[in-house]
């Protein structure tokens, strides 16, 4: 019999990866989870993965690191050069990506210090985000638990990690029979709400709810609305995943919009925020805590203070359902409608590799090298869509109403 573990590494591996278009794989981790990853790389060699790089990563010696080190020299040190990155991005390997998210371990460490790391980080492996943008590899971001995550959300149990660790499986679908095919499904449900959203032709978004939000957003020029698989293609780039997403064409954005969920970034956390747009750009904002951060995000280049996705998520996805704020985004993210600060992406185009990076950045395609996703959905939040035929209502009280 296979365990839930055995199931959620094959998920992972079969349907999230594509050892058919690469044999080489790259898996980024924290060293907590490093069982799990050894359980999965003997997996990986067994169906047919040869070269195999583990990036791992110890929260420990960063967070010593992080303490010692000034801004400058963090920029320069070998610890945040991910180059290597590159070279597997060059082989078109695959890359997995775990994430867990430790409360606490960054409180004490100064917001500048933490986006200098992720700036090191990002700056270093030019080619992979390229490549990843225009869905030229396949990856994919999954999530590991970890005893101080789980204690942090269920503070009461016993049992909490083994809590934890059942509810991201039951999320992603491993305590079903068949998980690859029940995703299949899933997808494919998916695809016929999108199918009706690239039909409508949507120009612009307005959303509306109680908290003060009133936002009107224009969709990017030939942006085709998608989902994780981008409408078909092998591999599964979130797991779990429960969104469709498009590109806000970044220069026409206007209005309110207030955060509904915290917002977990380089470990920190940013709650209670909004932000306030003219021709685009955020001309104002304010957060009940993480202020200074919520800044640094806006601030990381020339075009992170502009929006790049736009992301609808119904109120009753199985995430939504939990009724748990996870702080990790890849399960807030799909519990809730957002929108992303910085990137937008290539893929959403219709014939994007026709198209050069100019020419994306001209149809209103967000070219920041950050990428941010922050809540914004609500039980009360309405989503207007104004088309060439009129005004259509997509969203309400929080839900599709296609």
């Amino acid at each position: 019999m296979k365990t839930k573990e055995d199931k959620y590494i094959e998920l992972l591996l079969k349907k999230c990866m594509d050892v058919n278009k690469s044999k080489s794989l790259l898996i980024s981790y924290n060293s907590i989870n490093s069982d799990f990853v050894e359980k999965l790389v003997k997996k990986a060699k067994r169906i047919g993965f040869k070269d195999i790089f583990l990036d791992e990563k110890n929260l420990t010696k960063e967070v010593k690191l992080l303490n010692e080190l000034t801004v400058e020299e963090i920029k320069t040190h070998s610890y945040f050069n991910e180059e290597k990155w590159d070279e597997y991005a060059k082989k078109k390997a695959n890359f997995l990506m775990f994430s867990t998210y430790v409360p606490g371990a960054m409180e004490d460490i100064p917001s500048e210090k933490l986006s200098a790391s992720a700036k090191a980080r990002r700056d270093s492996k030019p080619i992979y985000k390229e490549m990843q943008n225009k869905s030229q590899i396949p990856w994919c971001i999954a999530c590991l638990p970890n005893k101080k995550w789980a204690k942090y959300l269920f503070l009461k149990e016993k049992n909490s990690y083994e809590r934890l660790e059942e509810t991201i499986y039951k999320l992603c679908m491993v305590d079903e029979k068949n998980p690859i095919k029940n995703w299949e499904e899933h997808l494919k449900l998916q695809r016929k709400l999108i199918k009706k959203l690239n039909n409508l032709k949507i120009k612009t978004l307005h959303y509306t709810n109680s908290l003060g939000t009133n936002l009107y957003l224009d969709i990017a020029d030939n942006s085709l609305w998608t989902n994780v698989d981008n409408s078909g293609k092998t591999n599964i780039v979130n797991m779990p995943s429960y969104e469709i997403f498009t590109n806000v064409k970044y220069t026409k954005t206007k209005g309110t919009v207030y955060s509904t969920m915290p917002l977990i970034y380089n470990g920190k956390e940013i709650k209670d925020f909004y932000l306030e747009f003219k021709k685009g750009k955020v001309v104002d904002f304010d957060a009940k805590k993480g202020k200074n951060l919520l800044k640094e995000i806006i601030d990381t280049d020339e075009f992170s203070s502009y929006l790049g996705e736009v992301a609808l998520v119904s109120n009753k996805s199985p995430i939504a359902l939990t009724n748990i704020v996870f702080a990790d985004t890849l399960f807030d993210e799909n519990a809730s409608c957002h929108l992303a600060l910085g990137s937008g992406f290539a893929e959403c185009i219709k014939n994007f590799n026709k198209y050069k990076n100019e020419e994306l950045k001209e149809m209103g395609v967000n070219p920041s090298k950050n990428h941010v996703d922050f809540m914004i959905g609500s039980d009360d939040l309405k989503i207007e869509a104004i088309t060439d035929k009129g005004k259509v209502v997509i969203f309400d009280n929080g839900d599709f109403v296609l």
